[in-house]
C-alpha cells in the first residue's frame, strides 16, 4: 500500500485556496490529521465558544474528506502517526501564536526521527511577519505606516482552487468527534448560537457573499452602528481557516470593480479591518509576550483594583450602563460582539471600573467564538492605552454618550436588555436619569429588575486619569 502525506491541519480547516493542501496532493494520497492539543498552548487553550465552533466546523470538513481525529500534544501525535502509517511527508500552515515556532520545531525533529520530509507553508497571513519592515528593518510599531507598507507591496496572489487529491485508504485509529466533548454539556449555554452561525468552510463563503450583497455597500458609513447589521462577521471563519484572507481580500476588490467607484469608500474601510488582523499578527510575531504582559512597560505599574464583583456585574451585563449591558449579553448569547461595543465594554472595564485588561482579554478568550490570540491581545492593549500604536489612556469612553451616539433609537439596547425595551430613547442610555413617571410606564424599576450605575461615570474617569498619572515616567 502506498505510504500516506500527513496533511496537519490546524487554523486552516478548508479545501480551497489551501497552498498546504495543493502542495500534498501533489505527492500521493493524503491523511488529513486534526490534533485537539490542550497542552501545548497552556493557559491558552481554546475556550468554551471556540471549542462549540471547533466541533460544528470539524463536522463540516469531516463531510468531503474523512478526517483522522487525535487528542494530545501535537508534535507527540504527529510522531505517532508518522510510525504508525509509515507516511512519508508532513505538510501544515503556520500559524504565529507564542508556542508555535516551538512546537514547528519540534515536529520537523519527528519528522526528521521517521525519515519523512517537513513542509511548513503560509496561508494564514496576507504578509509573512518577516516581509514587513520599516526602512531601517525594524518590525512596525503603528499601524498606518504599517497598513500603507502592505499596500505597496501590490495586490494580494489570485486564489487558488481546492486541487485534485486522493485521500489515504490505509487503516488507522482516529477519535471520535463527540468523544472530545466540545460542545457544551447541561447547561446549553450555546444554544443560541446555531441559529446565529454556519461554522464551516460553506458558511464562510455564504457569509462573505452575503456581507458584500447586503453589508458593504453600508460598510463605509454604518460599521460602528451595532443597530444595523452590515459588518461581515467573517472573523471566526477567518480564524479557524474556513475562508483565507486571500479570498476575503479579492472578493470585495472584484465587487468593487464592478460598482464603478460606488464601493470605494466601503471596501476601503474593509481592507484596514483586515490589515489591522495582519498588523495584530506582526506584533505578535515579534513580541510574543503581548497577550500578557504591557507593551508599555509602564503599566506593568498600574495600580489596578481588585474587585470580583464588579468584574462579574460586567460579564452578566449588569453594570447600569445599557450599552454596556447590550454588548456583554449580546456576546453571551451569540459568541459575538460587535466591534464598536467592544471598545465600549473594554474601556468600561478598564477605565471605569480599573480592572485589568488581561481579565478582559480571558473573558473574551473563553466567550468569543472569533476568540483569536493576535487579535484579541493587541485590541484589547489598544484600549488599554498600554499597547503598540495605543489610544492615549486618557481617551475614556462614555458610555452614555457613545450608546446615544451610536444606537441613537436604542434598538440595540432594547435587543439584548429588553427590561429597558420600553423605554423612550431620549432616556434608554442613562435610565437612572429618567423621571419615575417615565420609569413606571416603561416597567422599569432600578435596583430591582435593573441595576443602579456600579459606578459614577465622571468619577470613575477623574480615578482613571489619576491612577495614570501615578505610572508616567515610572519604567
Amino acid at each position: 500500500m502506498t505510504s500516506p502525506i500527513i496533511l496537519w491541519l490546524r487554523q486552516d480547516l478548508r479545501l480551497i485556496d489551501h497552498p498546504a493542501l495543493c502542495a500534498a496532493a501533489e505527492q500521493g494520497p493524503i491523511l488529513f490529521l486534526y490534533v485537539l492539543d490542550d497542552e501545548t498552548p497552556g493557559e491558552w487553550r481554546l475556550g468554551g465558544a471556540s471549542r462549540w465552533w471547533l466541533h460544528r466546523s470539524l463536522e463540516s470538513l469531516g463531510k468531503p474528506v474523512p478526517l483522522v481525529l487525535r487528542r494530545g500534544k501535537a508534535d507527540d501525535v504527529i510522531a505517532q502517526v508518522l510510525v504508525e502509517t509509515g507516511a512519508t511527508a508532513v505538510h501544515f500552515t503556520r500559524d504565529y501564536a507564542p508556542w508555535s515556532d516551538g512546537l514547528e520545531r519540534r515536529v520537523k525533529a519527528a519528522c526528521d526521527d521517521a525519515g519523512a520530509t517537513c513542509h511548513r507553508h503560509k496561508g494564514f497571513l496576507l504578509h509573512e511577519p518577516e516581509a514587513i519592515r520599516t526602512g531601517q528593518g525594524e518590525p512596525y510599531k503603528v499601524y498606518t505606516p504599517f497598513s500603507k507598507a502592505c499596500l505597496a507591496t501590490g495586490e494580494p496572489r489570485e486564489p487558488r482552487p481546492a486541487p485534485k487529491f486522493k485521500c489515504w485508504d490505509g487503516e488507522v485509529s482516529s477519535d471520535a468527534l463527540a468523544d472530545w466533548e466540545l460542545l457544551p454539556q447541561k447547561p446549553n449555554w450555546a444554544e443560541h448560537f446555531e441559529a446565529a452561525w454556519t461554522p464551516g468552510e460553506a458558511g464562510a463563503r455564504q457569509r462573505l457573499a452575503g456581507f458584500i450583497d447586503d453589508g458593504l455597500e453600508f460598510y463605509a458609513d454604518d460599521r460602528d452602528r451595532p443597530d444595523r447589521d452590515v459588518t461581515s462577521r467573517l472573523s471566526p471563519h477567518l480564524h479557524f481557516g474556513e475562508i483565507s484572507p486571500v479570498q476575503c481580500w479579492h472578493a470585495v476588490r472584484a465587487a468593487q470593480a464592478k460598482a464603478n467607484g460606488k464601493l470605494d469608500r466601503a471596501v476601503e474601510k474593509f481592507l484596514k479591518e483586515v490589515l489591522w488582523r495582519e498588523f495584530s499578527y506582526h506584533l505578535l510575531h515579534h513580541w510574543p509576550t503581548l497577550p500578557e504582559k504591557p507593551f508599555r512597560p509602564e503599566f506593568g505599574n498600574f495600580p489596578w483594583s481588585d474587585n470580583p464583583d464588579a468584574l462579574a456585574g460586567w460579564q452578566k451585563g449588569r453594570t447600569g450602563y445599557p450599552i454596556v449591558d447590550a454588548g456583554m449579553r449580546e456576546l453571551w448569547a451569540t459568541g459575538i460582539m460587535h466591534n464598536r461595543v467592544r471598545m465600549i465594554v473594554a474601556s468600561f472595564l478598564i477605565k471605569d471600573l480599573l480592572i485589568p485588561w488581561v481579565d478582559g482579554e480571558r473573558w473574551f478568550w473563553d466567550t468569543l467564538v472569533d476568540a483569536d490570540i493576535g487579535n484579541n491581545a493587541a485590541s484589547w492593549q489598544w484600549v488599554a492605552g498600554c499597547g503598540a500604536d495605543a489610544a492615549p489612556y486618557f481617551r475614556v469612553f462614555n458610555p452614555v454618550l457613545q450608546g446615544e451616539k451610536f444606537d441613537t433609537k436604542g434598538d440595540y439596547v432594547r435587543k439584548w436588555v429588553p427590561e429597558l425595551a420600553k423605554l423612550p430613547a431620549e432616556h434608554i442610555h442613562l435610565p437612572w436619569a429618567a423621571p419615575s413617571s417615565v420609569l413606571k410606564a416603561a416597567g422599569v424599576e432600578l435596583g430591582n429588575n435593573y441595576p443602579h450605575p456600579v459606578v459614577d461615570h465622571a468619577q470613575a474617569r477623574d480615578r482613571a486619569l489619576a491612577a495614570y498619572q501615578e505610572i508616567k515616567g515610572t519604567a
